[in-house]
């Protein structure tokens, strides 16, 4: 068994920062990095300095929406697009591109954007909550073995996770069922690895452009790393790069970088 670290990251928009990713992977030595709202195909995305640094990259996109990516330098095996189950959206229902999995260095790990679910009323709201039953229902049969499940989940678990909770009160990403849908993955033992690491109030993932929010600090801890039980267990640090948040032509997620012995 090997040391391993691993990073997830809502990169938004993967070819408007690719500058960024590799520095990424440079100054952390990071060995998986996970990438949600990649936003293109695999054929557009410029990964040739990525590939010159000896990681192997497996992408999930179709178009400039959504997308998913693994980017390994300890193996990619058994690269799975869409986990069983998977729900689709739009009137032919098709599954998005939310979800891809991979074996690296000995962990499986799966990169995940979970649907925002726009409004409470909304029906992107109902199928959050569905792509969300059908994903615990898939990792059920994964926690036997060393399993992270991460990325932008859409979701702050408790009002802490949150810069004003008074101001969330008719939004998503904090009513009572999205929580409770979080909570069943904890329910069933996977384990929020960061938190020990990067303990609140006041810390946050995301920040929105809007109103100077990550200069202020107005942000929210959407983006996570949920590991199994032997996972959660070989894991000896992490932290969140808050300062990539920082400067001109910052995605508007911060990378969270976990640690496993």
């Amino acid at each position: 068994m090997v040391s391993v670290r691993i990073a997830t990251w809502n990169v938004n928009s993967l070819r408007s920062r690719i500058d960024r990713v590799e520095a990424l992977l440079d100054r952390h030595e990071i060995d998986v990095l996970a990438l949600q709202e990649t936003k293109a195909r695999a054929d557009q995305l410029p990964l040739m300095g990525i590939e010159a640094r000896g990681y192997e990259v497996a992408v999930a996109g179709v178009n400039q929406w959504n997308g998913v990516a693994l980017i390994s330098r300890v193996g990619l095996e058994d690269v799975e697009t869409g986990f069983p189950g998977q729900p689709g959206w739009g009137e032919s229902a098709e599954a998005e591109s939310r979800a891809i999995g991979a074996t690296c260095g000995g962990v499986r790990v799966w990169s995940l954007y979970v649907p925002n679910g726009r409004k409470p009323d909304d029906p992107h709201y109902v199928y959050k909550l569905d792509w969300l039953a059908r994903l615990r229902e898939a990792a059920l049969g994964w926690r036997d073995r060393d399993v992270a499940l991460v990325g932008d989940w859409n979701i702050a678990p408790t009002d802490e996770d949150v810069f004003d909770i008074a101001q969330f009160a008719k939004s998503t990403h904090v009513t009572a069922p999205e929580r409770a849908a979080f909570q069943a993955f904890l329910d069933d033992g996977y384990v929020d690895v960061v938190r020990p690491h990067a303990p609140g109030p006041e810390v946050y993932t995301y920040w929105d452009y809007y109103r100077q929010r990550y200069e202020r600090n107005r942000g929210m801890r959407i983006d996570f790393v949920l590991g199994s039980p032997s996972l959660a267990a070989r894991v000896t640090g992490a932290f969140i790069d808050r300062e990539e948040r920082a400067g001109t032509g910052a995605s508007d997620h911060a990378p969270v970088v976990v640690d496993l012995a």
